[in-house]
């Protein structure tokens, strides 16, 4: 084979990849094992080529400019290639029809790449992204090379599969993304469209951001505020469609309970009074201190102490509360409307409730 040979008068390899490949991008190893070796692809790749060689050991089989899928698989072969000790030689099989390993190993797109796959619009196309950042674990010793930008982690998330790609899940991808940001707009940007996506939901996030250490950042700090009043108002959205669409008793919203002449008992989300039954939300989110702040797990089990110990003071008094998350509402909402309804029936079965005063809050 020469490298003016058109691609299918080659060896049977070209025409199986002409059919069977929309991006037209292979790793060495794969076209290896397609019969066509490393001297051979390098060949084709030269001056007046067919081919073209954008990243190390990943060639595409045209000569036109990569698409943005194009590049997002180059950055996947390169980065999920194994280590030279690890490679063997896979001879391929005669009539066999099964499908090479992807070549991808472990390695996920993450960070802006990562967000616009799965359909967020403030993150620019991959193929006009300047750099494309792939997850790889911590043990993985490539080197970032071209556009690709490896970014190493001791434990990888399982990915989610966009177009036939393993994408890091949107609330890793975020924090990859904001952790190589210095405008707070386009921070908030990214977490605002996130949740009200319903890609995600914020006490995740926050959790992921901590992880990372970047809750104490100057421009994550300005933009959280935001996401979590826009997360929280989401979140109460979905409650109310809860009552309307599944015909509860139209509760008291966002009211404050409080013991004649004592202490007030907390707020809560809904409260019906004839059953003296209330639903709290879980939105909220921990304090943030300074860059490692390593106060968050701390800060997380006090709040849930807390709220443990509210409700059964108010379970004491006879209120029953059902906790729902934004999650639950947003994936299960009928199941959580039957646990809602479940609490308001069974109040007819219980002792009568302390009396208690209910305000606005």
């Amino acid at each position: 084979m020469t490298k003016n040979t058109p691609p299918s008068a080659a060896s049977p390899c070209h025409s199986r990849t002409a059919a069977d490949l929309r991006q037209r991008v292979l790793s060495a190893a794969q076209l290896k094992m397609r019969g066509v070796s490393v001297a051979e692809a390098a060949a084709r790749c030269g001056d007046g080529g067919p081919w073209q060689r954008p990243l190390p050991g990943v060639y595409l089989l045209h000569r036109e400019p990569p698409t943005g899928e194009e590049r997002l698989r180059a950055a996947l072969l390169y980065a999920g290639r194994p280590p030279a000790s690890g490679r063997r030689s896979v001879p391929v099989q005669p009539g066999r029809e099964t499908e090479p390993e992807s070549g991808y190993g472990e390695a996920m797109i993450t960070g802006l790449a990562a967000l616009a796959l799965h359909g967020l619009a403030a993150a620019p196309p991959p193929s006009s992204a300047d750099a494309v950042d792939v997850l790889v674990p911590r043990t993985r010793r490539l080197r970032s090379v071209g556009y690709v930008r490896l970014v190493r982690s001791a434990g990888t998330p399982r990915a989610a599969q966009l177009r036939g790609l393993p994408v890091a899940p949107v609330e890793r991808a975020l924090t990859d993304a904001i952790a190589g940001l210095g405008d707070p707009l386009a921070v908030r940007g990214l977490l605002i469209e996130a949740v009200r996506g319903g890609h995600c939901e914020p006490a995740v996030v926050v959790r992921e951001l901590n992880r990372a250490k970047l809750l104490g950042r100057p421009q994550v700090v300005a933009a959280v505020d935001s996401f979590l009043a826009e997360g929280r108002a989401l979140a109460e959205g979905r409650l109310y469609d809860l009552v309307r669409t599944y015909d509860l008793p139209e509760p008291l919203w966002n009211v404050e309970l409080r013991l004649p002449g004592g202490p007030p008992l907390g707020g809560v989300d809904a409260y019906w009074p004839e059953q003296a039954v209330a639903v709290e939300l879980e939105t909220r989110a921990p304090r943030r201190g300074g860059p490692g702040n390593g106060r968050y797990r701390e800060e997380r089990e006090d709040r849930w102490s807390a709220y443990a110990a509210r409700r059964e003071h108010l379970e004491r008094l006879g209120i029953t509360v059902v906790h729902l998350s934004p999650r639950k509402l947003r994936d299960t909402g009928e199941q959580q409307a039957v646990v809602v309804r479940t609490a308001l029936m069974a109040a007819a079965y219980r002792e009568p409730a302390a009396q208690v005063m209910v305000l606005p809050r």
